[in-house]
């Protein structure tokens, strides 16, 4: 989404992890995504890392710069949900969903949960009532880069997720993931072969077009 809005046009190369290519690795030997090669030295490989390379080559929304608060504070927002909260909502995600009513491994994964909601109630649900975005009533680069976290945390039982009390948080995913921007980002690629025609990402449609409605 930040490399859309910001018309940093890039050449895409989708990849399985199951299957990773040689390039891939050779240029990320992590093995992990994204990745975004920028010259042969020169490798970001974390999302927030190529979000703030887009937005700071272009920044035509200004996301970088909310309408309440400073870009330091939308970076501190993400570090602890991208930390604490994540690390809860890896262990309640990656729990075994088949396992008897009110076991120890049940009782443990809801605990991880209630945690992680605990902190969206605090560091999120807070913020959005008081206007429409995380840092005002504009899109950041806070709610661009969190939204997907808490999609991961709803999706994982999305009928209890909705079922919370947490009314606004719940509206301001349901507008990320319902937004034409978020739709642009989202279709199927085959996987990358050498030798294949480059993919272009993206491809001529503009920001403006694809403006996030709440």
């Amino acid at each position: 989404m930040a490399v859309t809005v910001s018309k940093q046009q890039v050449e895409l190369r989708e990849v399985v992890l199951r299957n990773k290519p040689e390039q891939m690795l050779s240029a990320s030997p992590k093995g992990t995504v994204p990745v975004l090669v920028l010259g042969e030295n020169s490798v970001l490989e974390e999302s927030l890392d190529i979000m703030l390379w887009a937005l700071r080559a272009n920044d035509p929304h200004q996301w970088l710069s909310p309408e309440f608060g400073s870009e330091q504070e939308m970076l501190d927002l993400i570090e602890k949900i991208d930390g604490e909260f994540k690390a809860h909502l890896d262990a309640y995600k990656y729990a075994p969903r088949k396992v008897e009513e009110g076991s120890e491994v049940q009782r443990e994964a809801h605990s991880h949960r209630d945690k992680a909601l605990a902190i969206l109630a605090e560091e999120l649900e807070t913020r959005l009532m008081k206007h429409d975005y995380l840092f005002g009533n504009r899109i950041s680069l806070a709610d661009v880069a969190i939204a997907p976290f808490v999609r991961q945390f709803a999706n994982t039982d999305i009928d209890w997720f909705k079922d919370q009390p947490n009314t606004v948080l719940i509206s301001w995913l349901d507008g990320f993931v319902t937004s034409d921007l978020f739709a642009s980002v989202m279709p199927k690629f085959e996987p990358w072969a050498e030798g294949q025609n480059p993919i272009l990402f993206p491809q001529e449609a503009t920001s403006e077009e694809l403006s996030i409605q709440n």
